[in-house]
């Protein structure tokens, strides 16, 4: 029996009831030669072996667990479709696959997707036939090569440090949709939390003359407001007033369920399920504001790794206690860091009230030249039209740490163009154009501290200016200013090997008072509006996690109720704001 591992349907905001997941049992083949395609293996009926799909072939979720390069992998599934199911349109969709992709059908091209951490698709219905029908798809990857993203993924055989097991081939649940021919294809949605309504570009494809596309909210289940606009063309966009205004926030996650149906003649011919949350973002005053009132942002670094799964969570409900876990601990959002997760992970932020920053995982691509942008803007574009519209979502990261490469400085032209483009595209929200080293441009200014001395700590933020970690680099010019990774600490409570930041603490209570005087000070340092502790659970050899790899407990319930107590103080600029 092939039993579907992650059955849930991986995009909640954009939701048809005909659909159909594939994953579950695939053949595959590894390619170390690079051969297969010379070797016609597209037209192959079979591979060698079977694996686990969504799990990448390095996962042990898989039933593989190969942990060694993989320059490239085939995999292979057939699955059947019916006459009727052919009468319109097929769809195929891919959640993630890392990282150069090409996907055929019963052995013939249906398209190429460059880039590991974003969702693309085909229509396929042209190449498939009632009945059985195979796909294949073909995954190379090179995290050496410094010409892709590929965030904490590991560039020597073993792990090491702070990069850990790599991804190859599929991650993300992989599935098929049967649609109208003339259907919706897109939705944008953005609140006007002031204003009580909401702003939305629905795309269309097809010949949309003539026909009407319905647009309903619901509040609670209850209808909040509906309105019928003439569609056609290639977008519909309007403004729906909200009958019902309630405001979404971490501690009431209110969502609105939407629904848009497109419609000839008073029948419908498509039919999409989404939601959204009433809520505005902005900077001033030093200070992030949801919804009118200050914020400080209590978060904690989540990369978005497994033990068993590696890049991919083993179940719906792993990612949902990942957030639960960091809510029960007082913090109040995450950088989910490195990585574009899966659309699930904002799902659950949504949600349970839960503020994300959103990154991408710009390590292992090399910025030093302008060139760099041709691999990182369309992908980056990818992570922002996917992402738009979760109200958790409060601010854009497209780059972490943009060390030099190969003694090559970070082209600042670089930063700044990708700023500028993040910016065009989502003026809403606040941008850091890359953290923790120097800023070019940015809308927060933020630094990264890993001092573990308490005192030394305590005496980078006395001073009248903000503490900068690379003066030599970086220049503050009045932003909001956040520690954006602190702490860090190792804590081993078995022993062994792994390490975290500075000297070890003796003991669970020098761990929880190292935690609550690090943490103080940054509340109660009037400039910061902010703070991200380092980090949520241990990920393979690194062992400064709250939690273990596998998110069992590593302390005492004292210590979880002394940081939940630290994390929650009420900080300096909430009080001067407040007031």
């Amino acid at each position: 029996m092939n039993i579907v591992p992650r059955p849930e349907h991986p995009r909640p905001r954009f939701y048809r009831a005909s659909w159909e997941n594939l994953n579950g049992l695939w053949e595959y083949a590894f390619d170390f030669s690079l051969s297969g395609r010379e070797k016609k293996w597209n037209e192959r009926t079979s591979l060698d072996g079977t694996i686990a799909v969504p799990f990448c072939p390095e996962s042990t979720l898989s039933g593989i667990g190969f942990t060694d390069f993989i320059p490239a992998v085939w995999l292979l599934r057939r699955f059947t479709v019916s006459a009727e199911q052919l009468a319109d349109a097929v769809l195929l969709h891919f959640g993630a696959v890392d990282y150069e992709t090409e996907v055929f059908i019963n052995g013939r091209l249906a398209g190429r997707h460059v880039g590991g951490y974003t969702p693309f698709s085909f229509d396929v219905t042209a190449l498939l036939r009632a009945g059985e029908n195979t796909v294949t798809v073909y995954a190379r990857d090179d995290v050496r090569s410094g010409a892709q993203p590929a965030g904490k993924q590991s560039v020597s055989l073993a792990s090491a440090g702070c990069y850990y097991t790599r991804t190859t081939g599929i991650w993300q649940t992989v599935w098929l949709e049967f649609v109208p021919r003339t259907r919706i294809a897109g939705l944008y949605v953005t609140p006007d939390a002031r204003n009580g309504k909401l702003d939305f570009t629905v795309f269309l494809c097809g010949d949309a003359d003539g026909c009407t596309l319905r647009v309903r909210a619901l509040s609670g289940g209850a209808p909040a407001g509906e309105m019928l606009l003439k569609a056609g063309g290639a977008a519909v966009s309007g403004s729906l007033a909200l009958e019902v205004v309630r405001l979404w926030s971490p501690e009431s996650p209110a969502l609105y369920d939407l629904e848009l149906t497109l419609e000839r003649s008073g029948a419908p011919l498509d039919r999409v399920e989404s939601y959204f949350g009433l809520r505005s973002v902005e900077m001033r005053d030093g200070c992030l504001f949801l919804n009118g009132e200050p914020l400080f942002q209590r978060l904690v670094l989540d990369q978005g790794f497994y033990p068993d799964g590696v890049y991919t969570a083993p179940n719906d409900e792993a990612i949902r206690q990942d957030i639960l876990l960091s809510k029960a601990l007082g913090f109040n959002g995450a950088r989910i860091h490195e990585k574009v997760f899966e659309e699930r992970y904002l799902y659950w932020a949504d949600r349970l009230g839960y503020l994300i920053w959103g990154e991408f995982p710009n390590w292992g691509l090399d910025i030093s030249d302008p060139s760099g942008l041709a691999v990182f803007l369309p992908q980056w574009a990818e992570a922002l039209r996917r992402d738009y519209g979760s109200p958790a979502l409060i601010g854009w990261c497209p780059f972490n740490e943009t060390w030099d490469y190969a003694g090559r400085r970070q082209d600042e032209r670089v930063l700044a163009e990708v700023y500028r483009y993040t910016k065009t595209f989502d003026p809403l929200r606040p941008c850091i154009d890359t953290s923790g080293l120097y800023h070019v441009v940015t809308d927060i200014f933020d630094v990264h501290d890993y001092e573990q001395e308490v005192g030394k700590f305590a005496s980078h933020y006395r001073g009248d200016g903000p503490y900068l970690t690379y003066p030599d680099r970086q220049t503050y010019r009045g932003e909001p200013y956040m520690v954006s990774e602190y702490g860090g600490a190792r804590w081993e409570p078995k022993g062994g090997p792994g390490w975290g930041y500075g000297s070890d603490p003796r003991s669970e209570d020098e761990f929880a008072a190292r935690y609550e005087a690090l943490t103080h000070t940054l509340l109660q340092t009037d400039y910061c509006c902010g703070f991200c502790y380092t980090q949520l659970y241990d990920i393979e050899q690194e062992r400064n996690g709250l939690y273990t790899y596998a998110r069992e407990r590593k302390f005492s319930q004292a210590v979880y109720d002394r940081i939940r107590k630290a994390n929650t103080e009420t900080a300096a600029i909430e009080k001067r704001l407040r007031r």
